[in-house]
């Protein structure tokens, strides 16, 4: 075991359990000699490296170490990440890297940059094969900012710094109007998924790591679950937000969420039903529209989840998509992005719809044309084209048969009885028993087997 020293080996025993650390390459200097680096001190060449546990399970880790030429990454420092990267791969378990950086170190020019190239090379064979995350404590900026971006999840302490260009260096901005390397701001960018203190980013880690699987072969743990399994949801239709309906359907009212802070209207995470890890889409609330942003944060979540066999249970109420010109630019293209997500995963997937479900918004969000294998629906929740009133305006030849219509619109093709009847739904149900349905679905669909097209990968 390793007794590692200083902030970079502390973070990484903050993370693992205690005296869980094996320390690989502790004697790896930097090989260059320009601009007298051979005179200077570089132990470990800016990078502690190796493996630990997890609440008893592998994990591999690195954690630069700014004490040492400001942890930048020349050639021996990126060949040790990129070994324990190609580690993790061939052991199959999640890699965590603790980044706190200066940047590329110029002494080393094209070889710090080859060796970063290298890296971004080894984490790309490594997506979808063992979860990636990344923990930006210090500075992260210049290329080192792409690294939390390769990771499947991102994590950044408040007093961290992450960027592609510094404050001063975007055209027309100042770091008085924008600071965009603040924590706050890469949050509700998208760029990370939970910002904290840096002992509650290692504690959310660890919380993470226990929903993941090792790897894309590892079928992820089943615990014991101590609640109810028929546990009744209450008065979950209630709710004002689909996190605390989430909340109610959990095992145990236990809910991991991925980037709260970006895109809210769409809501991702991890919970437990019957032990086992699900990943959860959501909208927002009843009414609720999808924008770009919310379109491809659930894409991204949908494929993890899908590479990594977790199952997905969406609670759909979209009444739309967002009316703005500035999301109009991006929403075709993201809006696609879901649709592929959705119909190219071959996990369980489960779909409630809870709410005012309308036109293409309801398509793309788990319905069963996208392949959702159950989909249940609340009596009063609605699944059409558009709303009732609106449609009647438009094919009633006056205004004088306009709520006429709109009742028979409402009633023949906006109940969920309606969609039931052609298949669209395959069973309505009480909103207080969404848990024990749900449950008994991905129970039914554990041995699920469905095969795609022979092919490299999609092109959306």
């Amino acid at each position: 075991m390793s007794d590692t020293q200083g902030a970079a080996g502390r973070r990484i025993n903050t993370l693992l359990d205690a005296n869980s650390f094996v320390e690989i390459g502790a004697q790896v200097t930097a090989r260059s000699t320009d601009f007298n680096l051979s005179s200077a001190k570089a132990p470990s060449d800016g990078v502690i490296t190796g493996y630990g546990t997890v609440d008893g399970s592998l994990v591999y880790v690195y954690s630069q170490d700014a004490s040492v030429m400001g942890g930048s990454v020349g050639e021996m420092h990126a060949r040790k990440i990129v070994n324990i990267l190609r580690m993790a791969r061939r052991m199959g378990a999640p890699v965590v890297g603790i980044l706190d950086c200066s940047g590329v170190r110029l002494e080393e020019s094209t070889d710090s940059l080859n060796g970063l190239g290298a890296i971004y090379r080894a984490m790309s064979m490594n997506s979808g094969v063992v979860p990636q995350i990344a923990a930006v404590i210090g500075s992260c900026g210049g290329g080192l900012a792409f690294i939390p971006a390769l990771s499947d999840f991102a994590f950044m302490a408040e007093g961290g710094s992450l960027f592609v260009n510094a404050p001063d260096a975007i055209e027309g901005n100042t770091v008085e109007k924008l600071d965009n390397r603040k924590a706050d701001f890469q949050a509700e960018s998208g760029n990370v998924d939970v910002t904290g203190t840096e002992e509650e980013v290692f504690a959310a880690i660890r919380d993470l790591l226990g929903y993941l699987p090792a790897n894309n072969e590892d079928e992820g743990e089943q615990i014991a679950c101590t609640d109810d399994l028929n546990r009744s949801c209450g008065a979950i239709s209630g709710v004002e937000t689909a996190r605390e309906a989430i909340v109610q359907i959990a095992d145990n009212g236990i809910f991991f969420e991925t980037k709260k802070d970006h895109a809210t209207g769409i809501v991702t995470g991890f919970i437990r039903l019957n032990g086992a890890t699900v990943g959860v889409v959501a909208n927002k609330a009843q009414g609720a529209v999808i924008c770009g942003c919310g379109a491809e944060k659930a894409a991204d979540f949908i494929s993890f989840c899908d590479s990594f066999s977790i199952p997905v249970l969406t609670l759909a109420s979209p009444a739309g998509f967002a009316r703005k010109e500035r999301i109009e630019r991006v929403l075709p293209a993201a809006a696609a992005r879901l649709i592929h997500a959705y119909a190219s995963a071959t996990v369980p997937k489960v779909t409630v719809v809870t709410g005012k479900a309308y036109g293409s918004a309801y398509t793309i969000m788990g319905s069963k044309a996208m392949g959702a294998d159950m989909v249940y629906a609340w009596p009063n929740a609605e699944i059409g084209a558009m709303d009732a009133r609106a449609a009647a305006k438009i094919i009633s030849a006056d205004a004088a048969s306009v709520k006429e219509n709109a009742d028979a619109f409402a009633a023949l093709q906006l109940s969920v009885a309606s969609a039931a009847q052609r298949g669209y739904v395959d069973t309505i149900i009480e909103d207080a028993d969404t848990r024990k349905y749900v449950i008994g679905a991905f129970e039914m669909l554990y041995t699920k087997r469905e095969n795609r097209p022979d092919r490299k990968h999609g092109t959306v």
